[in-house]
């Protein structure tokens, strides 16, 4: 599979200069078309999409989209299109190296952009003005990046970059927000999610549920995650998984005869004295005193 590795790579399928050694963005419509062909990404990208011109595929899996929606790539994932031919690319497309972000306010700050490491499992849409206000940043990178050099080149590049990635960001939490809010709330599907994982029996295999897995679940970040498990419940979202955990030991220890280390292997702990030491801190009682006390 092609590897994208550079910006001079990335340039070279628009027949453009390369105006920076890091950065570059560019408009779909003056790709060649085998861009779109499948390739692994060296770097991070941003593609906003404003025509359906085939099958989105990210990673090996179907990426639904509409016109207007935001695609986002991290160095390593690999991305293509089934092209429709009878449709032309439009759009714009941002690409830049992580050697931008060292020892910079953008790297510094890059942390807030949790949503690239996000497998969500469908491109962020957006409304009319959403999108206009994306266009701009893309157009306003455009321009700096074909202006005349001076002191203050690189800073307003890195500016107009965290300008757009914020966006982003604003959007893409919008938009999992919402979904979260049709019917139950996040801490509803979570209680959900957690009682079948830990009455599965999968934990001996698979292990404890942990925070990054449980936000894969429903397609957030790990941060998003736990910002809004936060807000809902006044606890971090592995305080949360703990408490459910020690509430299933509990029902185990008083309904079943299984022994201490059965349970801890049932729950997915490698080592009995670690079920052990996390049960008596969240309840004051060793396993065995809470099932002779029950």
């Amino acid at each position: 599979m092609y590897q994208l590795c550079n910006i001079d790579d990335f340039n070279r399928f628009f027949s453009a200069q390369t105006l920076h050694p890091q950065v570059a963005v560019a408009e779909l419509f003056r790709a060649d078309l085998t861009l779109f062909d499948t390739k692994v990404y060296d770097m991070y990208a941003l593609i906003m999409i404003e025509e359906d011109f085939g099958k989105l595929i990210r990673d090996g899996k179907a990426l639904p989209y509409q016109k207007g929606s935001l695609v986002t790539i991290r160095p390593g994932q690999s991305i293509g299109m089934k092209m429709n031919y009878t449709t032309k690319p439009q759009g714009w497309m941002l690409a830049f190296k992580p050697e931008l972000l060292e020892k910079t306010g953008l790297g510094r700050d890059f942390y807030m952009f949790s949503y690239f490491n996000s497998d969500y499992t469908e491109a962020i849409s957006l409304t009319d003005m959403e999108h206009g206000v994306i266009k701009n940043c893309f157009a306003n990178l455009y321009a700096e990046l074909n202006t005349p050099k001076d002191h203050l080149s690189g800073q307003m590049i890195r500016l107009g970059i965290g300008t757009l990635l914020s966006y982003v960001k604003r959007y893409f939490e919008k938009q999992h927000t919402i979904s979260v809010r049709k019917g139950e709330t996040l801490v509803g599907k979570l209680d959900t999610l957690l009682d079948r994982y830990l009455g599965s029996g999968l934990p001996a295999q698979n292990g404890q549920p942990t925070v990054t897995w449980c936000a894969a679940q429903f397609d957030l970040s790990p941060n998003y995650f736990g910002d809004i498990i936060k807000k809902e419940v006044h606890i971090t979202a592995q305080e949360y998984i703990r408490g459910k955990i020690v509430s299933h030991a509990q029902v185990l220890l008083r309904q079943t005869n299984m022994t201490i280390n059965e349970i801890a292997e049932e729950l997915g702990f490698a080592y009995p004295n670690h079920f052990t030491r996390m049960f008596h801190k969240a309840t004051g009682y060793t396993p065995l005193k809470y099932r002779k006390g029950n």
